[in-house]
């Protein structure tokens, strides 16, 4: 059976011990495959999904024993194949775990693969580790975007997932990234406390911006070094919001090196980058020890060929007194 006949009718799930505590979003990104994630908000949105016969929110936890009820999906879907996982991806993808014990592991994602297959795409980083790895259970403890490298946090164990997911929504694990954005960044050290409202497009792909009607965010920013053209920075966001460094950056007009939806339109006369220069470095896990990803080969080229452009002058450094 195709996805395009797959979800026609009502569909119902019961939920047992191993989606305790999930995400509902999350829960339907596994299930619904081949539904694009934005027709699932929308889903969620419009009250055709129900737990217990309530309507819910995206960021509604489920319970054992809840039943979930999604009305019948009327959308056109491009038919998936179900790609097998090559022994060359497969290795490649084993090869990135950079830490692993019984309950969690870290891997350090590669720029242009998703986090989970969906939309047009066979698989994703879940998919491919559970082919690779035979692991019954894995699942996303936090999502980082496509473009985005660096270290994603996956769960072997109901447990971990729960604990992790509850220091993050209490804001007890630092994220710090690395990313070369446009421009010389004046302060050395700033908080970017700015609201992000996420919005959809006409072709149902999520956007963000700043609003007053947005939800809460900020993020520190640290600046490494400046060149002629760009700034290295590492920013911590201290709220977990959809592209909120990308979006921030944008705001105090400094959008990311190699960013086509924020800024691209903004002037960069530096060397052409590969790739959204946007990488998840470090993670600080209570009761772990921190656990690191270097920058990747690519974005260490970028840095080295814009420090190679000698600047005519670099601006005075500052501190934000925030």
């Amino acid at each position: 059976m195709n996805s395009t006949q797959q979800w026609q009718n009502v569909t119902w799930f019961e939920v047992d011990e191993h989606q305790d505590g999930q995400r509902i979003d999350n829960f339907l990104f596994s299930r619904l495959k081949g539904v694009p994630k934005s027709r699932i908000y929308r889903l969620i949105r419009e009250g055709q999904v129900r737990v217990n016969k309530k309507r819910i929110k995206a960021e509604t936890k489920l319970a054992i024993g809840d039943q979930i009820r999604v009305a019948p999906i009327r959308y056109e879907i491009k038919e998936e194949t179900d790609a097998p996982v090559s022994d060359k991806v497969a290795q490649s993808l084993l090869s990135r775990i950079v830490y692993e014990d019984e309950g969690l592991m870290v891997v350090n994602k590669p720029s242009g693969i998703a986090v989970h297959g969906g939309s047009g795409v066979a698989y994703g980083l879940i998919e491919g580790l559970r082919a690779a790895s035979g692991k019954k259970y894995l699942e996303l403890i936090h999502r980082i975007d496509r473009d985005t490298s660096g270290l994603v946090m996956i769960s072997k164990k109901r447990s971990t997932l729960k604990l992790l997911q509850d220091l993050l929504r209490e804001h007890k694990i630092k994220k710090t990234y690395v990313a070369v954005v446009k421009g010389q960044v004046s302060l050395d050290k700033q908080l970017i406390n700015a609201p992000l409202l996420r919005y959809e497009l006409a072709n149902g792909e999520r956007r963000v911006c700043v609003s007053k009607d947005g939800k809460e965010s900020k993020t520190q920013w640290n600046v490494q070094e400046r060149f002629m053209h760009g700034t290295l920075v590492h920013a911590s966001p201290l709220s977990g919001r959809t592209h909120q460094i990308r979006v921030h950056g944008l705001s105090i007009g400094h959008p990311l090196i190699g960013d086509d939806k924020y800024g691209h339109e903004t002037t960069y006369k530096g060397p052409k980058p590969r790739r959204l220069c946007l990488h998840a470095m470090r993670l600080e896990i209570p009761g772990y020890a921190p656990i690191e990803a270097p920058m990747p080969e690519d974005m260490q080229s970028l840095v080295a060929q814009l420090r190679a452009q000698k600047a005519d002058k670099v601006i005075t450094s500052v501190e934000d007194d925030e």
